[in-house]
């Protein structure tokens, strides 16, 4: 059974550690798997066609690394290397792949819950040099919540890795179209992205949002919308029809936001780039509000 947060405006369903998901991409702490702003559905999954719903993302899940794991380099083939908020996987080839499914040693997982937060903490071994304490809270108020973020080195080698959250929103299970606009509060820039995949041509570039045409039947991607300039991390996704708008607020600066979509599914991405000196550690948060507008 998850673990709930509610009040009269929200619903946040969280399912624990080692329950259902069990890939190894994204981070088993803190697993948000349904968000209800006043009884309406905010958040969606992946892949509609999928087999195996315990492989997939769905609502709001966090990876740590997605194009290096932890001291993957360092790691012999056939070893273990860290992907933090999971545990350890074993290397098999010498590219590391988000997407491959990697043989998994749980890390040790502790929750604390409250009544309006939830604390998570994942505790790692030593390997090759590695190892690291993290520490996830997810926090409600009254038409928003918080994840704060605590990453200490506990290793001998400095820890070099990114996280992000792969916000897979939907509102009221509409499609993605013309009832949607995305915003950010910087100036997109189209001939800087590093990766524009628009096949039907169906996601419209503005000045500072993005809107449709149409209905995405094939998936869309874009990467560093700010043309990797440091600008504030923070979107925010107004749905039309039900008049409804959710934003995420981050509390650091990034030179990497990524969007994600299909027909079914939106997920603006703020990365966080992290850097941490044997024995010291780092925290950073992210908030999400929750509107109705007229």
């Amino acid at each position: 059974m998850p673990y709930i947060l509610n009040n009269k405006n929200l619903e946040i369903h969280i399912d624990s550690p080692l329950e259902n998901y069990n890939f190894s991409r994204f981070d088993w702490t803190g697993k948000i798997v349904k968000i209800m702003f006043k009884k309406t559905l905010m958040t969606s999954i992946e892949n509609n066609d999928s087999q195996d719903e315990h492989c997939i993302g769905k609502g709001f899940y966090n990876e740590f690394g997605i194009n290096s794991a932890l001291g993957f380099d360092d790691t012999h083939k056939g070893g273990w290397f860290h992907k933090i908020g999971i545990g350890l996987l074993k290397k098999e080839d010498s590219t590391y792949l988000f997407s491959k499914k990697y043989a998994i040693k749980p890390a040790k997982f502790e929750v604390i819950t409250e009544p309006d937060k939830i604390v998570f903490i994942c505790k790692s071994e030593d390997i090759n040099g590695y190892s690291y304490l993290l520490k996830k809270e997810i926090e409600l108020h009254n038409n928003s919540f918080i994840i704060k973020y605590y990453l200490e080195n506990t290793g001998e080698k400095d820890i070099i890795t990114n996280e992000y959250v792969h916000n897979f929103t939907a509102i009221n299970k509409d499609s993605i179209g013309s009832n949607y606009v995305l915003k950010f509060p910087f100036q997109l820039k189209p001939e800087l992205f590093g990766e524009t995949v628009n096949p039907e041509q169906k996601v419209e570039i503005g000045l500072n949002e993005i809107k449709f045409n149409g209905s995405p039947k094939n998936q869309f991607f874009f990467s560093n919308l700010s043309g990797s300039e440091n600008v504030n991390a923070a979107w925010e996704l107004t749905n039309l029809k039900s008049n409804i708008k959710i934003s995420e607020t981050a509390s650091f600066q990034t030179n990497q936001v990524n969007l994600w979509g299909w027909e079914h599914v939106i997920s603006p991405e703020l990365f966080v780039n992290i850097f941490i000196k044997p024995g010291q550690s780092t925290e950073w948060s992210r908030i999400y509000n929750f509107y109705n507008v007229n």
